[in-house]
């Protein structure tokens, strides 16, 4: 019996060693739906945009160097898309813990001083952060309505060049959803997001 349970063991670690666990969704996967409280005090689920034919989500944060530069592109994202039905919704995932400057009263605060049209959720658990796999601010997720089911079509950075948009000459979320609105599949689904870690809490 001890053999058995020695081998099993063995097996176990041979079929497993090195898998990632939990890496998130992935291209072509369904989310879950979700629910977090918006800067407005609200509720808001990814089903209230049910009538939408998508959704850009972007997890970002108040105090990232790499989302401050990305701030007025994020803002271009949803005056451009949401009258075509892919509004921008952002979430913040880090530990107010760990990054003060993200507490829900300064993602508030933020919002107001930078004049938000979009969204902005605080994702204060962290639980819909870690189904979607996200690592960084900014992290896209660009999401299609699929006859009411919301799934993954692109995944990754806003366009290729963090530091200056004028420079930037790959736009990767613009041609996802503009792809999407023609009815076709984004040619480029999945790139590296770039920008600061997600401050986790600590276990």
């Amino acid at each position: 019996m001890l053999k058995l349970k020695l081998l099993s063991l063995l097996l176990f670690v041979v079929l497993f060693a090195g898998t990632k666990v939990n890496s998130g969704y992935q291209v072509g996967d369904t989310v879950k739906d979700f629910e977090l409280k918006n800067v407005d005090g609200e509720m808001l689920a990814l089903s209230d945009f049910e009538d939408e034919q998508g959704v850009i989500l972007i997890f970002d944060c108040n105090t990232c160097p790499y989302s401050q530069a990305y701030l007025d592109r994020i803002k271009e994202l949803h005056a451009n898309f949401k009258p075509k039905g892919y509004p921008v919704v952002a979430i913040n995932p880090n530990d107010p813990g760990r990054s003060p400057g993200d507490s829900f009263d300064k993602m508030v605060k933020y919002a107001e001083e930078n004049s938000y049209k979009h969204d902005y959720l605080q994702d204060e658990d962290q639980t819909v952060a870690k189904a979607f796999g996200a690592s960084n601010t900014p992290h896209v997720f660009v999401l299609k309505n699929d006859g009411g089911e919301f799934k993954v079509a692109y995944i990754g950075a806003i366009d290729n060049n963090t530091k200056d948009a004028a420079a930037a000459d790959k736009k990767y979320v613009e041609d996802a959803v503009n792809a999407l609105l023609s009815g076709k599949v984004p040619v480029t689904n999945k790139t590296k997001a770039i920008g600061c870690t997600i401050k986790w809490k600590e276990a």
